[in-house]
């Protein structure tokens, strides 16, 4: 009867090969991981070579044993198999990409530790332990990006593998800008409405503020037109002179622009 006395490893993923190590092995016909019958790659006496099966279970502890030609079984040693990570979604769809920012990843195998990546901007560490399906990182800065949105590809990687790419994004944003911008009209008494043209990285704009002459603060409703342009009205009650507006995006606040209330 076949006795094994060691693996070459007491965890793995799918697709490693593991060694038993034992005596009485030449007759073996299968290697049994958990429930789930393996052929062996190699067989000698004092050894059996097999690939962990990509069967259940997904992850977890397994028995392996041998089972030779005449059907006798040997013991069992324990072996631990590591999940594949996966990405299934994101508590945020952008981040400014001149600060990152925080971001809570959704999936699971998180818990065995490893790194995160984020598409081209950098990787961070995965924390070990923890949930098992979700994970909260400080996704890096990308200050440098050429364009105002940059999709990129989150991917985890674990003892377990790396989650399949390109399945969770997170879109890098820059903050608007409105320095070359221009306000048509430039004057008007309050309930103008103004279209706001010229500027830059305006897509998804989540706020506004219009300040009079008063230094009173509203926050007019922003009716966006493309990436570069938006209307709004002017605040109801907005005291007459110079005034600014700024917008926000999940990039940032631009600076001001100005317009006279008359």
């Amino acid at each position: 009867m076949a006795t094994i006395t060691t693996l070459s490893a007491t965890q793995g993923k799918p697709g490693d090969s593991i060694t038993i190590n034992g005596s009485g092995m030449s007759t073996t016909a299968r290697v049994n991981f958990g429930s789930t019958p393996v052929t062996p790659t190699t067989v000698t006496a004092t050894t059996v070579i097999f690939t962990v099966p990509n069967s259940a279970p997904c992850s977890g502890q397994v028995s392996v044993s041998v089972t030779s030609t005449s059907g006798i079984t040997s013991n069992s040693l324990a072996f631990f198999r590591t999940a594949i990570p996966t990405t299934t979604g994101t508590s945020v769809t952008c981040v400014p990409a001149a600060t990152g920012g925080s971001v809570t990843l959704f999936g699971s195998g998180f818990a065995a530790g490893g790194t995160i990546t984020v598409g081209s901007v950098g990787t961070v560490a995965l924390a070990a332990g923890g949930n098992d399906s979700q994970t909260t990182f400080t996704a890096p800065a990308n200050a440098t990006q050429a364009t105002c949105i940059v999709p990129q590809t989150i991917t985890v990687t674990t003892a377990g593998g790396t989650s399949t790419s390109g399945t969770t994004l997170v879109e890098y944003t820059n903050p608007p800008v409105l320095a070359a911008a221009t306000a048509t009209p430039a004057t008007g008494p309050d309930g103008t409405t103004v279209t706001v043209s010229g500027g830059s990285c305006l897509d998804g704009i989540t706020s506004a503020t219009f300040t009079d002459s008063g230094a009173t603060v509203f926050t007019p409703i922003v009716s966006p037109i493309d990436g570069t342009s938006f209307t709004f009205d002017v605040p109801a009650t907005a005291a007459t002179g110079a005034a600014t507006l700024t917008v926000t995006t999940c990039g940032g606040t631009s600076g001001t622009l100005a317009f006279t209330v008359t």
